[in-house]
Parts: structure tokens; sequence; C-alpha cells
């Protein structure tokens, strides 16, 4: 594995870890930013080992539009929609209604989490 890709995947599998034990706990917001920091993480990985300098953000969308178009297609829009957790999710005195339907649900945290784990396994299984 590429020890770029290597390094930025422990900080990833760390947070993913943290949104696992924040979803045990009922922690639905940390579930969600810790969901977004593994996938902002693993994404910076990827364009470094590609040879590219990961971009200073936490934007979801900057990144995933940096890596070949169609990689990610069938998860893009999915992805798009985590970045609305970075801020909310981190700040109580975020701007009001930034999220809409308010703080993020079991059903908000099941499905980052789970989304951050399928960009990890692609991004872990491509790398092998």
């Amino acid at each position: 594995m590429n020890p770029h890709l290597e390094r930025w995947l422990r900080f990833a599998r760390e947070d993913l870890r943290m949104a696992e034990l924040a979803f045990d706990d009922g922690i639905y917001n940390q579930t969600c930013f810790h969901a977004h920091q593994a996938i902002e993480k693993a994404l910076k990985g990827l364009l470094e080992a590609q040879g590219k300098a990961p971009p200073r953000t936490h934007k979801l969308v900057d990144l995933v539009r940096q890596i070949p178009q169609g990689k990610w297609g069938d998860l893009e829009s999915q992805l798009f929609r985590m970045d609305r957790f970075y801020i909310p999710t981190r700040y109580p005195d975020a701007l009001p209604g930034m999220l809409p339907e308010g703080w993020p649900g079991e059903k908000d945290a099941r499905e980052a989490l789970e989304l951050a784990r399928e960009v990890l396994r692609r991004i872990m299984e491509e790398s092998r």
C-alpha cells in the first residue's frame, strides 16, 4: 500500500471507530461528524497516493471533484450530502437553519456510518 495513503487511512479508521462508538452511545451528531472525517481523510489519502496535493478543505465536494470522474458516481450524491453535517455537528452556535431538519437523528447517523465504511472499504480494496 502507498505509504501516504496508509498514513491517511490510519487516521480515517480511527475516525470511523469514533463514529461507531458514538453511534453505539446514541450520540448521532458526533457519529455524523466522525463519519464525515473518516471519509475526508480517506479521500485525501487517495488523492495523495495519486500524486496530488490534497486541498486544505473539509468539503467532500471539493475532494470528490479531484478524483477521476465516475469513480464515485453511485455514491456521489450521498458524499455531497455529508457536507451538511460538518459545521452544525461541531458548533452549538452554528448558523440557525443549517440543518433544517434539526440535529442528525439515528437514521442520519446510520447512513453516514454505512457510507464511511463503504468509502474506506473501496479505497482499501483498490489499494491492494
